[in-house]
């Protein structure tokens, strides 16, 4: 890896980058390529890529991998399986912005999650500020209307990206029981390959149902990007920056993909953001700040 690229806050910026653009492709191509075959494809891809990187490793820490192999499962159904999953479904129904707003509420999440079930103690500007994240969230779900909440009329594609936030914040606080030893990339090679064979029966489903891709240079470029940056380079990376910094701070740079996102989504589709996506931010930024602060 370049040097300059051994940066934690470099790897874990590079990740929000890709990861927004990923948002942004999979609501733009959902016309074009069903949300399980854009899941499987995007990881036999970066599978395909993982592979020759892995295996020389293979043989001498294979003991370590099969004495770990519950959080590698588990890690992989999740990380890999189900996040990427569930976002491409919810954008079918809502907007990129939505998205990676919504995303953003991962940091306290996971937060939150750390002190239900590891004991972490929160202090009360902790507490206080996964209240007002969580206000903001719910402000971008209902679109500024409390009726929305009321008569619990959500739209489905938030439904299903809060579900995407929920797993990555378990597969964030669940990388610290991963394997020691293993090297990342046949970590990395595990996790997919779980992720891949999970995927499979899905993808054959929804190929039964009629839903096809339909085969062309944007569509065929759309697999090879989110293959290449947001799932082998941006699970690298990312796991990277966790591993140098912490959970609770690599999280935090989830935060960067609205900035990314909005700015992405306005210039290659054309949404514009409205009000409670800026109310909804302020808030969620506002709790992240009262938690991480010292």
């Amino acid at each position: 890896m370049p040097k300059l690229l051994t940066n934690p806050y470099l790897l874990l910026t590079l990740t929000a980058l890709f990861w927004s653009g990923n948002m942004v492709l999979g609501r733009g191509i959902r016309a074009d390529v069903p949300p399980l075959a854009l899941a499987f494809w995007r990881w036999a891809i970066a599978l395909m890529l993982v592979l020759p990187l892995a295996l020389p490793h293979l043989k001498s820490q294979w003991p370590l991998l099969k004495k770990g192999w519950p959080p590698v499962l588990i890690l992989g159904l999740i990380g890999v399986g189900s996040y990427n999953t569930f976002a491409y479904i919810a954008l079918q129904y809502t907007t990129a912005t939505n998205a990676v707003l919504l995303n953003s509420f991962i940091p306290v999440v996971t937060i939150a999650i750390s002190w239900a079930f590891l004991g972490k103690q929160l202090t009360r500007p902790q507490a206080i500020g996964v209240l007002i994240s969580m206000l903001g969230a719910l402000s971008i779900v209902a679109r500024g209307d409390l009726q929305v909440l009321a008569h619990l009329n959500l739209n489905l594609g938030d439904a299903w990206m809060l579900a995407a936030v929920l797993v990555w914040a378990l597969y964030t606080v669940g990388l610290a029981w991963r394997p020691a030893g293993v090297h990342p990339m046949l970590m990395l090679a595990a996790m997919t390959t779980v992720g891949v064979l999970a995927l499979l029966p899905a993808y054959l489903w929804e190929m039964a149902q009629g839903r096809q891709i339909n085969v062309h240079l944007g569509s065929l470029a759309s697999l090879a990007y989110v293959g290449i940056f947001p799932s082998f380079l941006g699970y690298i990376f990312y796991n990277r920056g966790v591993a140098e910094v912490g959970a609770n701070k690599g999280s935090l740079f989830i935060h960067l993909m609205p900035v990314f996102g909005t700015i992405l989504s306005v210039i290659f589709l054309g949404e514009i953001p409205y009000w409670y996506h800026y109310l909804g931010i302020g808030l969620i930024f506002t709790g992240i700040w009262l938690t991480m602060k010292k």
